[in-house]
């Protein structure tokens, strides 16, 4: 089953992204993780990256479009996989139609209330890496795992997740329109818990 994983900041893409991994057997795929490798491979796409990267600048479309067509060459994908992260725009969509058939495209859906709590709310330990939301931590301020001191991400302030929203509606949700046309295009509110929201990711795609 090869599948697209759609869904704004905060959604949950990832996590169930590697549910479906374990459960499947299939690879999870993001646009950061390829871009790494094929930089650590020194692959001649990796290095033309590299090349974007260390300049500050953005990677160009065809270099990732690249990037992406070669990873999904990979023995691993042969029996599926979930693209997460990409593609970003319709652009990056239709260059995929030409080497790839995608089967479902899951949109995780939930709305920006929602997700500036659940973002605004993360707090991480810097030294562990685990990560807290502080309606669990009950006024604690300290990780439970090393005991250093839990702080909130630059990235996870309120006026930064919603200029991230606003990213997203103006340059990913397009993508909604275009799976849908296609009839790729299914739909799962994700505003419950993980467990529950993961049974509906599992629904709608007949799994369950």
């Amino acid at each position: 089953m090869n599948l697209i994983f759609l869904g704004p900041p905060g959604a949950g893409k990832g996590t169930h992204a590697q549910l479906l991994m374990r459960d499947l057997g299939i690879p999870q795929i993001s646009t950061g993780d390829m871009l790494r490798q094929a930089m650590k491979d020194g692959t001649p796409l990796g290095l033309s990256a590299k090349a974007y990267v260390e300049k500050g600048e953005l990677v160009p479309d065809e270099v990732v479009i690249g990037i992406v067509k070669e990873r999904l060459q990979a023995p691993d994908c042969q029996k599926g996989y979930i693209l997460d992260g990409f593609p970003r725009t319709v652009k990056q969509a239709e260059a995929l139609a030409q080497f790839a058939k995608i089967d479902v495209v899951l949109n995780l859906a939930l709305s920006d209330e929602i997700i500036i709590n659940r973002l605004s709310g993360r707090r991480v330990c810097l030294k562990c890496g685990a990560t807290y939301h502080i309606s669990a931590l009950n006024g604690r301020e300290d990780c439970e795992k090393c005991g250093d001191k839990l702080v909130q991400r630059k990235d996870d302030s309120a006026e930064t997740i919603q200029n991230r929203l606003n990213v997203y509606a103006a340059q990913t949700a397009p993508l909604i329109d275009y799976y849908q046309e296609k009839g790729l295009l299914r739909t799962v509110k994700c505003e419950s818990t993980v467990e529950e929201n993961y049974r509906a990711v599992r629904r709608a795609l007949e799994l369950a």
